[in-house]
């Protein structure tokens, strides 16, 4: 097939290219690196089935026709989406209808690829895809939350009122090579101050709890995902549950590191509890996670550690 991936040079997209192009497929890869990446493209430039577009989504756009189209343009940490708001809400909103549109001109299928936040700081847990989730509409993090729940919706319109083949995926939180060394996240953020022997910053009490893929167990699901005929989002994450101190102090165990964990306030509308409920995906997909976060944890260190020691270098 031909298939256009949209925030290519992102952490999940350029995996996504990865493992397109190793089922045999052409991929044009479009962004336009407000927060992606060109080095996560590079080693693609010698793949003849790969293409490249720069291009900010937000403007309408057509490379051709095509099979399919994988929606995965979006600051998505939550230090990029605080800085790029405003260009948070348009990708999620206009560019999210331009995708759409390219999708219906050419009668190809769709996945966007929305997140855990919809579900905001979750009164239900774990979290099913029918919980309509508790969002705070006008906090500093809505900007990526309410961009992502109105492309939910634009998403579920183009289905039914246009018969666009679409699927939505929400992605609950992932790790791997790739991943910004400086993007706020929890494990990139304490693998860096980890290795470099700095103060793990733990935020509140550190017992609000998250869940962590490997990237390459989201990949499988979401590439599943875009094989079935099944229009009504899916979580694909993994259920094992982690405190933050208790993923800190595997990250400590995982890169030897001896670094003491220091305590800041809690970010505002943080979540207390993130885990998703993955029976739809279980039935329907047959997924669920493999690599558990100890294994996924010694598996990206290298990565971690060759981008902090070009940062020293350089």
């Amino acid at each position: 097939m031909r298939i256009v991936v949209t925030g290519a040079a992102g952490f999940l997209g350029s995996h996504l290219c990865d493992a397109l192009l190793a089922e045999g497929h052409d991929v044009v890869g479009v962004d336009n690196f407000v927060t992606g990446s060109a080095g996560n493209l590079e080693h693609m430039a010698r793949d003849s089935r790969f293409g490249f577009v720069e291009h900010d989504i937000c403007e309408p756009f057509d490379v051709g026709a095509f099979d399919f189209l994988f929606q995965f343009a979006s600051p998505a940490s939550p230090i990029d989406y605080i800085e790029h708001g405003v260009e948070t809400l348009k990708v999620g909103s206009v560019g999210n209808f331009n995708c759409l549109e390219y999708a219906r001109r050419y009668n190809a299928g769709f996945l966007l690829a929305s997140t855990s936040e919809c579900y905001g700081d979750p009164l239900e847990h774990p979290q099913r895809e029918t919980y309509w989730g508790n969002v705070n509409p006008i906090g500093p993090r809505s900007v990526y939350d309410e961009a992502k729940r109105f492309a939910e919706a634009s998403t579920m319109a183009f289905f039914r009122y246009h018969g666009v083949n679409t699927r939505i995926v929400r992605i609950f939180n992932t790790y791997g090579p790739r991943l910004q060394v400086n993007d706020g996240r929890v494990i990139s953020n304490l693998m860096k101050q980890a290795l470099l022997g700095e103060d793990m910053t733990i935020y509140g009490d550190g017992k609000q709890t998250r869940s962590f893929c490997y990237v390459a167990d989201e990949v499988e699901g979401i590439l599943r995902l875009s094989r079935t005929e099944e229009h009504f989002p899916t979580n694909i994450g993994n259920p094992k549950e982690f405190t933050i101190l208790e993923c800190a102090e595997l990250v400590k165990e995982v890169t030897g590191s001896s670094s003491s964990i220091r305590f800041e306030p809690m970010p505002q509308d943080d979540p207390k509890q993130r885990k998703p409920d993955i029976s739809k995906a279980k039935s329907l997909l047959g997924w669920e996670p493999r690599v558990s976060l100890e294994e996924g944890l010694r598996m990206s260190l290298p990565y971690f550690s060759d981008c902090l020691a070009a940062l020293r270098a350089g």
